[in-house]
Order: structure tokens, then C-alpha cells, then sequence
């Protein structure tokens, strides 16, 4: 039990440090670097591997420590916002697919669709508040085209990706079948 949780707690330094260095590499492709949302992968698959416990402290901790070192993304209000963002992703795909019957990809798919709404909720929720107290308005088609449309290319990145790997790690049974 206790190599489990020393596992965790490395693994889960490693997706913290893919999501400090991830958006450097899509940075580069200026067209649709920031669409391709590289921080998101990572908590995500921390979520899945070490838990919701982790993915939800990685997801916290990722925006804010990237503003703090890169000032990238800018503190208020974009990496306060991502944080609840993260946080939620990585909390919601770790909880419901821990706690689902089987862990087959009609899971990993159902976790992975229900995190990426619900996260997305609770960037509109958050981005509601810290511009309205920051006196900004923030509407429904803001919301429309920061969640979903300029993230297309995200959503076609993590719904191919996540699990692509999750599969290659159940095959190398690095990811075993229930905790």
C-alpha cells in the first residue's frame, strides 16, 4: 500500500511537469496551439492512473504554478479560472471511472465525456464570478465559443489520446484492471 501511494505521488509530479512544459510544445504552432488545450491531457490521465484525489490536487495546482513561474496563463482571470477548470477534470474522470462496474473504453469514454462537461460548467461558472467581480460581463455565446468551439481541436486531441494510452497501459499492465 504504501509503494502505491510513493507511486502516485511521483507519478503525479510527472503530469504536473507535463502540464508546465506541454503548452511550450504546442506554443509553437500558432494556428491552433492553445486549441490543442495541452494542459488538460495530463490531468487528466492523473485522474485516471493515481486517482481523483490527485488529479484533482494536479489540476488545482498546474494553472497557478505555470502563471507563477512562465506568467503564462495570466493569473486573473485565466489560470485562477483554469484551476477550478483542471481540478474538476481531473476529479471527475478519476471518481467516475474508479467507481464504474468495469473499466473497459465504453468507461473510460463515458468518464472522459462527463468530465470534459462538466469541467467546462464550472469554467463558465467560474469565469462568471471572477469577471463579475473584476465589473466585466461574460455571456452565453463568450461561453459557447471559449468552452466548445475554439476548443474543438482539444476535444478531437483528448478524445483520441487519453484512450490510446489508457489502452497502451492496460496492454503493458502498467494500469491494472481495478485498484
Amino acid at each position: 500500500m504504501k509503494n502505491k501511494k510513493i507511486l502516485n505521488i511521483v507519478l503525479s509530479a510527472l503530469f504536473l511537469s507535463l502540464c508546465l512544459v506541454l503548452p511550450f510544445f504546442t506554443g509553437q504552432i500558432k494556428e491552433i496551439g492553445n486549441m490543442l488545450l495541452p494542459m488538460h491531457i495530463p490531468v487528466m490521465l492523473c485522474g485516471l492512473i493515481c486517482g481523483w484525489q490527485y488529479g484533482l490536487i494536479v489540476g488545482a495546482i498546474a494553472p497557478i504554478m505555470r502563471s507563477l513561474l512562465f506568467s503564462m496563463p495570466v493569473m486573473y482571470p485565466h489560470a485562477i479560472n483554469m484551476a477550478f477548470e483542471l481540478a474538476t477534470y481531473g476529479f471527475v474522470i478519476g471518481f467516475l471511472f474508479s467507481k464504474s462496474k468495469w473499466n473497459c473504453m465504453k468507461s473510460l469514454y463515458r468518464s472522459l465525456i462527463a468530465s470534459m462537461i462538466i469541467g467546462r460548467i464550472v469554467k463558465g461558472i467560474a469565469q462568471v464570478i471572477l469577471l463579475g467581480l473584476g465589473g466585466s460581463k461574460f455571456t452565453i455565446s463568450m461561453f459557447i465559443s471559449g468552452a466548445f468551439l475554439e476548443a474543438i481541436p482539444g476535444i478531437i486531441l483528448q478524445l483520441v489520446l487519453i484512450p490510446a494510452i489508457m489502452l497502451v497501459l492496460k496492454k503493458t499492465h502498467f494500469r491494472h484492471k481495478k485498484r
